[in-house]
């Protein structure tokens, strides 16, 4: 309970403002020989279905927390949408995490941003505690986890395609 107010504080500090209270970078890519287990991630979709992030074992998964609250992540929604759509092939799979939200919301920003690929339904913030190495503290952010599933590297802050995918492609790349 102590760790999901310390969380939850953070996350509030951060304000969707893309910086952090972390002593870490905003960006960090990590070498693959430093990288550590991403947690198991599960929950209920925005439709109610459920996830198991184990499904994508042996692909690339690209996690993004986000909230329809956030300006940030509605200008960083079409970039990772684009990033999906040109790196599937790939055997790359995204998956969003919505934060702090209510469903109806979430659902209609879904709508509106046309993303493409699912969102875990996350009012309580739960799933990011699971990232205890590599913590997702600000909204929005991106991990993007090895086939291996392991964090391979994280963007505490809004995105555009001209970073994402240069370092989706190359992890992709990895043996």
């Amino acid at each position: 309970m102590a760790r999901l107010l310390v969380l939850l504080l953070a996350l509030t500090l951060a304000g969707c403002s893309g910086t952090t209270g972390a002593t870490k970078g905003e960006s960090e890519l990590f070498a693959a020989g430093s990288r550590k287990p991403a947690p198991a991630l599960r929950g209920d979709l925005l439709d109610g279905s459920p996830f198991d992030a184990g499904q994508h074992r042996g692909e690339v998964l690209v996690v993004n927390f986000w909230a329809s609250w956030c300006a940030p992540c509605r200008s960083e929604a079409e970039e990772l949408a684009a990033v999906a759509d040109a790196t599937r092939s790939d055997r790359v799979s995204f998956v969003g995490v919505d934060v702090r939200d209510e469903r109806d919301k979430a659902q209609a920003f879904l709508v509106a941003h046309k993303t493409g690929y699912p969102s875990v339904f996350d009012p309580a913030g739960k799933v990011a505690l699971g990232f205890t190495d590599v913590p997702p503290n600000t909204t929005p952010a991106t991990l993007v986890v090895d086939r291996q599933g392991r964090v391979a590297a994280v963007f505490r802050k809004a995105l555009v395609r001209t970073e994402l995918e240069p370092v989706v492609r190359r992890i992709a790349a990895e043996p």
